[in-house]
């Protein structure tokens, strides 16, 4: 049962305990025939979202028509990074600078993204796909609906094993969750069999990966689980 706290004006707000639960969406979910899907890739601070972005840029750019919206709170850093690593097209990346903690611009007012978006498509018409790249923030961001169909939320080996079973919206109900930086495990002192069997008893039968882009540059694992998202754009 939520707990409630009085604030001395008349009404209560309800504080939510339950590490699975999400702040309610305020966008409905939009359709996704005649768009590009979206895919929103979340996580906190350092945890390797700019390089797995990178990394699917690589994996998928042959491929797919495929476009990326970055996001930053005061910089284009994310976005300057991809351009000059030269994944995509420097045209094909546009950046979003949030002027506040991220999950206001996935989440809470997701207007600035969807322009993003809508710059993309009306520069490259047909694109199949646009990520959505989060800047860092904690284990509650994760994106509305209404900006992404399917989330991936990027924890890393240097938070701490603990990381999966503090919970938490971003790593309970994400699409997909990722655990970077395995190679740095045993350097950090974080034991992968229990983060990997702490994220799989707090995530029920949503799918975990773990990976390392030291070993797997392409992240390989993570790409074909977006190819296999691509087809329901046609249906």
């Amino acid at each position: 049962m939520p707990a409630e706290h009085g604030h001395g004006h008349g009404h209560v707000h309800p504080v939510n305990f339950d590490p699975a639960a999400a702040e309610p969406d305020h966008f409905e979910q939009a359709p996704t025939a005649g768009r590009a899907y979206r895919i929103g890739i979340g996580g906190p601070v350092g945890s390797g979202k700019t390089a797995l972005t990178a990394a699917l840029c690589r994996a998928l750019g042959d491929e797919v028509n495929l476009a990326v919206v970055t996001n930053d709170i005061y910089t284009t850093e994310d976005a300057d990074f991809l351009r000059k690593a030269g994944v995509l097209d420097p045209e094909r990346i546009e950046a979003v600078q949030t002027g506040a903690c991220p999950h206001t611009a996935i989440r809470d007012d997701i207007t600035a993204n969807l322009d993003a978006v809508e710059r993309l498509e009306e520069r490259f018409p047909g694109l199949d796909l646009v990520i959505i790249e989060s800047g860092g923030d904690n284990l509650t961001a994760v994106f509305s609906r209404g900006l992404a169909d399917s989330q991936v939320f990027v924890v890393d080996v240097a938070g701490g094993d603990k990381v999966p079973r503090k919970g938490g919206p971003g790593v309970t109900t994400a699409d997909l969750l990722v655990i970077n930086k395995i190679d740095i495990a045993h350097l950090v002192g974080a034991d992968m069999a229990v983060m990997t069997s702490d994220a799989h008893r707090m995530r029920g039968e949503l799918p975990v990966i773990t990976q390392s882009l030291v070993d797997t540059p392409n992240a390989p694992a993570v790409a074909d689980w977006v190819r296999s998202l691509l087809p329901v754009r046609a249906g």
